[in-house]
């Protein structure tokens, strides 16, 4: 049901399904702050529905379940289909990690008896949203002995938050002069972490008391910080938003809201005649580069090892198979904001919802990287969505010359298979709280089951 909205089909049973979801996709956000926690709560949902780890498995036949898993940081999951793996896949791929900012490698130190911590942003921010709330640490510490320790904190309810402090406006008629590019700079962003100094110690107190805390706590020295990956995201859970709790408001939509729903779409899909898949991946937002990004050469070498497993391998089939296979790039998109109209063009804009978007191109400017999925493809997915009764709706990334931006689409494109964008529509895209219509996130895994089934 093309550029409709999605509210007016539900009522009785099947609202009670969506509000279901949506409280169990909440769930999955809060938890889930990080690549590394999405892939290990993904696991979890992985085994609970049956499915195996594939170093596990010796060989694979039609109806078998199994994941993938990459560094922490990816996850492929898999149901082996009827027809052999060369005749392609029907795939879901979605990113897992999010704009936010992460701790340099030696980022502790004391300024006028005050503790920081020094932070590097990560991906797209509008750097003035990030000041004055509170901010949670989650990641990891590697020691040199290997041993491995977690860092959560700011998110239970008794534990302390962190945040980055801002000038009164009292004081702050030269700063309000300035461009929001240079309001807030990048070197600017430091986390105020502590303020107690250790008593009879002259130099640095404040630094010392914090690393006898981390000491006593979690085992760590400050060395330790070369190697770790520790990310700064915002404190608190997903909420309820709209005074008629139509809406969700929470960090990390972009792009978790697909994750989740694609991996829901898989688990909840049976067995089809094409292998299904749903991969999440890392990087997308500082260009899916690196082993986790999209880029990386590991979701092809996982298709390789499943060929192995179903039959003699060859690199010929390989090729067949990721050629024939067909994808949705399951990426948000900007909903049309009311108040800032002026940069969309509205007959080509997504809204909140009317479910499911898709994006023939993303790209800037002239169509500048985006990947433009064929019209034969389109007007399959387009017979899909209206037999069964899914909304869906298509728009561009605001107008001509305004701005743009980019997904994994055109990455997975190169195997030579059908790849469109097909996601979320968000407001406050980015943003420490982004905001998506429980409805659009319904009609989204409700797409991507039905593109699973009949792919």
């Amino acid at each position: 049901m093309y550029q409709e909205y999605a509210w007016k089909k539900y009522n009785g049973k099947s609202l009670d399904e969506l509000n279901k979801f949506a409280e169990e996709y909440k769930s999955f956000i809060s938890d889930c702050k990080t690549e590394r926690l999405c892939v290990a709560k993904s696991i979890e949902l992985c085994k609970k529905a049956g499915f195996k780890d594939v170093k596990d498995v010796k060989e694979l036949k039609a109806g078998d379940k199994v994941y993938a898993v990459n560094k922490n940081k990816n996850i492929a999951a898999f149901v082996i289909g009827d027809e052999p793996l060369t005749s392609g896949l029907a795939i879901l791929g979605a990113h897992i990690d999010s704009p936010r900012m992460d701790l340099k490698q030696n980022p502790l130190y004391e300024s006028e008896t005050l503790a920081y911590f020094d932070t590097h942003y990560y991906g797209g921010i509008i750097k003035y949203q990030w000041v004055t709330i509170p901010l949670a640490l989650y990641g990891v510490v590697v020691k040199k002995d290997g041993t491995s320790v977690s860092i959560s904190i700011g998110d239970e309810e008794n534990d302390p938050v962190v945040g980055i402090t801002d000038l009164l406006p009292h004081l702050g008629a030269e700063k309000m002069q300035k461009v929001a590019a240079k309001v807030i700079e990048g070197e600017g962003l430091d986390l105020l972490i502590g303020s107690i100094p250790v008593a009879d110690e002259e130099k640095d107190p404040s630094k010392k008391a914090i690393l006898n805390l981390l000491k006593d706590k979690y085992g760590i020295e400050e060395e330790d910080f070369v190697s770790a990956e520790i990310e700064v995201v915002p404190a608190g859970k997903a909420r309820d938003f709209g005074l008629d709790r139509s809406m969700i408001a929470g960090y990390g939509h972009d792009d978790r809201v697909c994750a989740y729903t694609s991996l829901m779409a898989l688990l909840d899909t049976p067995k089809c005649k094409k292998t299904t898949c749903a991969v999440l991946v890392d990087k997308e937002e500082v260009g899916s580069i690196g082993a986790t990004g999209a880029a990386s050469k590991w979701f092809e070498n996982t298709i390789a090892e499943l060929i192995s497993l179903t039959e003699d391998y060859s690199d010929l089939k390989l090729r067949k198979a990721l050629t024939n296979s067909e994808m949705l790039s399951s990426d948000v998109s900007a909903a049309l904001d009311p108040l800032y109209a002026s940069v969309m063009e509205r007959k080509n804009s997504a809204f909140i919802g009317k479910g499911i978007c898709f994006n023939k191109y993303t790209g800037s400017r002239g169509k500048s990287g985006c990947n433009d999925a064929q019209p034969e493809f389109i007007a399959k997915l387009r017979k899909m969505m209206d037999e069964n009764e899914v909304n869906y709706q298509t728009s561009e990334l605001g107008k001509v010359d305004q701005g743009g931006g980019g997904t994994i689409a055109y990455i997975l494109a190169n195997y030579n298979m059908s790849v469109i964008d097909a996601g979320v529509p968000v407001l406050s895209m980015h943003a420490p709280m982004e905001i998506v219509s429980k409805v659009d996130v319904y009609e989204a895994y409700l797409a991507y089951k039905t593109f699973l089934k009949n792919a």
